[in-house]
Formats: C-alpha cells, sequence, structure tokens
C-alpha cells in the first residue's frame, strides 16, 4: 500500500495528515506487500482555516494522481484522516520517480577472472546465476538452477564445453538447450522444457555486466563507459572483494572521504590521522538516476590553480571519483578511482576496485607486484568490517531511516546524504531498501552475523585457507582467502608460487645439511650449512607471501 504525504499548496509547512492509495502504477505491482516508512514529526498545531484549502488540494491531487496512474480509493471524495502517530507510512509523490531494479545493467566480475575450467556461482541481490565459458571462450550466464531437480549449476562441472550438473549428468550447450541425460531410456526425447533461464551479458571495459529484466529488453545505453579509462597511456589496477555487508553500506563507505584519515591512518602514504579536517562539497548535478559534484579540504580551496575531486554516483550502484593534476612541466594527468558494487544478498555484496591514472610510474612502483596492491585493498576493507557489519546490523535491528539514526555534517557527510535521499526516490523500485526518510525491509530478513574482532578473528585468520576455527575449507566471508584470493588469478596464482618455492627450499635444506652432517670436511660442513641458512630465509619469506595474501588485518589494540 503505497501512501502520499499532502500539504496545502498555499503553504510550505507540511500537514501531519495522509491519504492512502492503492499503488503508484505499475512498478508497484509486484510489491504490495512491501511498505515505505516515513517518519513524520509535527512539529505544531496547524490552523482550522486551511481546513478548506486542504479539501481544495484534494481535487488537484485527485487530478495530479490520475496522472502518474495511481488509483484513488471510493472516487471523488477525498478526505484527510488526521493521525496523531508520530510514525506515518507516507511516501511524498514528488520524491518518487519511475524505477525497477531489474532494468539495470550490474557489474558481474572482472572478466580476466573468469575460470575457463569451471562454472561460476554468484548472486544478483536474491538471484543466483551461474557464469561459465564454453568451449569456444564466450562468456555465457543462465539462472542457477537445473530445471530437473533444481541443483546449482555452478557446483558442477565444464565437459567438452558444455555446462554439466554434477547430480545426475544432465548437460547443457551454450544456447541453454539440454544435450544429454544419462538416465534417459534409448529412442526417448529430451524434453523441451529441459532449457536454461538465460540472462543477457556484455563484457565492457573489462568487466561482465548483466541485464536481470526477462520482461524488458536490455538497454545497452544504460552500461556506463569510463572516459578516463579509454584514454591513452591509462594504467589501472583491479580488484574484486566479497564483503559482508549491504551493498548501501558499502556505497555509503566509499564515498565518505571524511573517514580515510582516521580509519586507514598510514595504510599508505595519503593517509594519516593529522590530516583530518573539514570538507567542502559542491553538489552540481542531481538526476533520477544519481547525483554528481565537487568536494575537497576547505584549507585547499583558496589553493591557486586548485582543481578539486570530481565525484558520481550513477544508479543501480556505480561510483567514481576523478581528479586532474597539472604536473609542474603543465601536462594534464587524469586519476580515477572506479567503484563497481553489486548486491550480492541482504547484509552481502561484491565490489569491483579499479584504481588507474596517465602518469608514467616512478621506478619505485614498479618494483611493487600488483599482488601487494591487491592485498593492501584487502587491508582497506577489513579496517573497515567491524563498523560497517555493525553498522548493517543496527539498521535492521533499529528499522527507521537513516535520518532518524545518523548525525550528518555538512563538513563532512554531504555524500551520503544525497545517496540516501536518491534512494527515497527509486527505492519503491528495489528489492529492500534504506533511504533518509523511507525505509522498505526485506520480506524475509537473512541473519547477519558481526564480522569477528579481536581473539577470534586472529585465530581464524591464522587458519586462512581452512575458513576459521574447527573448520576445513568452509568459505568464511570475513576472511580475506574467501573475500578476495578465490576470486583472483593473480593472487591464487601468486600463492601457488610461494608455495611452491616454500616447498623447494624445504627440501633443500633438508638435503643441505643431512650433507653437511655425513660430511667430514669443515669447508664443506660451512658452505652446506650456509646453504640451509639461505633456504631458511627463503622458506621464511614464501611464508611472509602467503600470510600476507590470506590473513586478515587485525587493529593492533584488538589483538590479544
Amino acid at each position: 500500500m503505497a501512501v502520499l504525504q499532502l500539504r496545502p499548496f498555499f503553504s510550505d509547512t507540511p500537514l501531519p495528515k495522509i491519504t492512502t492509495f492503492s499503488h503508484l502504477g505499475p512498478v508497484h505491482n509486484r510489491l504490495t506487500k512491501r511498505k515505505a516508512i516515513l517518519f513524520a514529526h509535527p512539529s505544531q498545531s496547524h490552523p482550522s482555516y486551511q481546513h478548506e484549502k486542504i479539501k481544495r488540494s484534494g481535487q488537484k491531487l485527485n487530478a495530479v494522481a490520475r496522472e502518474v496512474g495511481v488509483e484513488l480509493p471510493d472516487g471523488g471524495d477525498q478526505s484527510v484522516s488526521f493521525g496523531a502517530s508520530n510514525q506515518e507510512e507516507v511516501i511524498e509523490q514528488r520524491d518518487v520517480v519511475s524505477y525497477d531494479w531489474t532494468e539495470e545493467w550490474y557489474p558481474l566480475y572482472l572478466s580476466k577472472n573468469v575460470p575457463d575450467d569451471a562454472p561460476l556461482g554468484l548472486t544478483v541481490y536474491d538471484k543466483q546465476v551461474v557464469l561459465y565459458r564454453n568451449g569456444t571462450g564466450e562468456l555465457r550466464c543462465y539462472e542457477d538452477r537445473c530445471p530437473h531437480r533444481l541443483a546449482k549449476l555452478s557446483e558442477g562441472q565444464l565437459f567438452d564445453g558444455r555446462l554439466e550438473c554434477l547430480y545426475h549428468g544432465w548437460q547443457f550447450d551454450g544456447n541453454g538447450k539440454c544435450v544429454k541425460i544419462p538416465q534417459l531410456s534409448s529412442g526417448a526425447k529430451i524434453p523441451q522444457s529441459a532449457c536454461l533461464k538465460s540472462y543477457e551479458i556484455k563484457d565492457s571495459q573489462g568487466v561482465v555486466w548483466i541485464w536481470m529484466s526477462h520482461n524488458t529488453p536490455p538497454n545497452f545505453q544504460k552500461i556506463p563507459w569510463f572516459e578516463n579509462f579509454d584514454r591513452p597511456g591509462f594504467r589501472d589496477i583491479s580488484s574484486i572483494h566479497e564483503l559482508p555487508y549491504d551493498h548501501s553500506i558499502l556505497l555509503e563507505n566509499l564515498m565518505d572521504p571524511a573517514h580515510v584519515p582516521i580509519s586507514h591512518d598510514r595504510t599508505d602514504f595519503t593517509a594519516k590521522r593529522e590530516d583530518a579536517t573539514s570538507l567542502f562539497f559542491e553538489v552540481t548535478e542531481r538526476t533520477d538516476r544519481g547525483f554528481a559534484g565537487w568536494w575537497g579540504k576547505e584549507k585547499d580551496r583558496s589553493t591557486p590553480n586548485y582543481i578539486p575531486n570530481f565525484l558520481r554516483f550513477e544508479a543501480p550502484c556505480v561510483l567514481q571519483n576523478n581528479r586532474e593534476i597539472i604536473d609542474k612541466n603543465g601536462e594534464k594527468h587524469y586519476f580515477s578511482g572506479l567503484f563497481l558494487c553489486r548486491p550480492s544478498g541482504q547484509g552481502k555484496s561484491m565490489l569491483i576496485v579499479r584504481f588507474g591514472n596517465t602518469r608514467k610510474p616512478s621506478m619505485l612502483l614498479r618494483l611493487f607486484p600488483r599482488w601487494y596492491f591487491h592485498q593492501n585493498a584487502c587491508k582497506v576493507f577489513e579496517q573497515d568490517m567491524g563498523f560497517l557489519s555493525s553498522q548493517n546490523e543496527i539498521l535492521m535491528k533499529e528499522k527507521v531511516p537513516t535520518k532518524e539514526l545518523y548525525i550528518n555534517l555538512r563538513s563532512s557527510d554531504t555524500w551520503v546524504a544525497e545517496y540516501r535521499k536518491w534512494m527515497d526516490k527509486v527505492g519503491h523500485g528495489m528489492p529492500y531498501y534504506f533511504g533518509h526518510s523511507t525505509i522498505s525491509l526485506p520480506e524475509y530478513p537473512a541473519v547477519i552475523e558481526h564480522a569477528p574482532a579481536g581473539l577470534v578473528a586472529n585465530l581464524s585468520a591464522s587458519q586462512p585457507a581452512k575458513g576459521g576455527i574447527g573448520t576445513m575449507h568452509a568459505p568464511n566471508p570475513a576472511n580475506r582467502y574467501f573475500r578476495h584470493v578465490i576470486h583472483c588469478k593473480e593472487c591464487m596464482n601468486t600463492i601457488k608460487a610461494f608455495r611452491t618455492w616454500k616447498n623447494i627450499f624445504s627440501i633443500a635444506a633438508l638435503i643441505s645439511t643431512a650433507f653437511a652432517i655425513l660430511i667430514s670436511g669443515r669447508q664443506w660442513k660451512a658452505v652446506l650449512l650456509f646453504s640451509t641458512s639461505l633456504c631458511l630465509v627463503g622458506i621464511h619469506l614464501c611464508s611472509t607471501g602467503i600470510t600476507m595474501n590470506t590473513t586478515n588485518f587485525i587493529r593492533t589494540h584488538r589483538r590479544f
């Protein structure tokens, strides 16, 4: 049931009265069980002489409602319901725009990390899909369930380029058609209904995008195009991360520059606690699909030739932060931080991070391998994980809009407020959302677990490949190995190489030590023992490399 707030047409003051309507157009037909909630706090009693104005407003509201496809109950005379409660079901009609979450492109995966030899199970909100490469290397995406008995196809395997369900061995070709059923009687035909529901996907600028609607043809113009990533000489480092909190919490965090000096102090040379200061924000664009504007440090605003950062958020969940810097030679360089977020279920999200620029890297930066920057990105998310997972949990428990919980400051939280207000406008077309003034809770809330901290996290992180304490190879979303490494070919190959060299050094150390014991010559003993020492150093370095790629960051004051 949707609800509109009434305002007198000759006053700027909202009235704490509401009238109810059956729905808000076709987008809401499938969402009638969900409710948007707005907390209205009447500040004072309104004069009785405005009652006649409200009655005339109701007639005008009738015309507005018919224009937007709203069906009013009982025809013409729309009376106003005077409620005494501070908690009313309300949506401001002037702020609601048409939106359908399925008619959007979502970032599914980095194309370079899609496995060549196995299907990959992914989710968008609560929709489960399977992504894989067929026999010719082309990407295919289907609903992640076998039409036989609903088993997950992502738990299956690729067999001669065909997707095979490992439950009963049904095989599907690149078009989703079932081509083999081992249990089928001789001469019997494969049922025509034994086919997979496909999803449209598109590889653009190294990212696989998915169109979620089966009712509306894909709109390829909605696929984002990032200009800086197409500039000559642009280099980027891309990584993918699975995170244990809602995508809206994640986006809030990513568009919040004020937390960086505090939360990520000394994580790299750009974040220092003493640099925390007031910021300025200038919103230059607000549309039904997002917002954009400039931001920077207030103290830098008066600096000659200063160019601030430019942030842009675009539906459904794409955030980019760009900056142009002119060097001492007058050459302009372009820098971009790109965050492509995908809702992967209640309390879960997946993020593709891409940082790049057109400036030629220094010799020092070239010495660092790419996996080092990946693990540093993991460290950044681990520093925020405890805050964000608890924030997610509180929002689910409190069940109120963010304006009732947050204290937003103009000098630090402008983008957060803009984002939540945008959610107010389009949230009715999402499975669930938390807006600035309205919310819509999931119909069936999931259990959100706290990210572990302290002793438990330390012990769990010490066994990354086993997913935690007392488990064997159990996925753990709070664990770096399962949040990043299994999604990254570069880091997986790095860990395999470190383990291989560790084994080689271990064998060499044993052989060298054995010969040192057996040989009697002092010179040879010294040489062999020295080689053993070098092997031990190699073992230590390999172990350190494995640890850096797989072990969670724990803040010093949380360690035991």
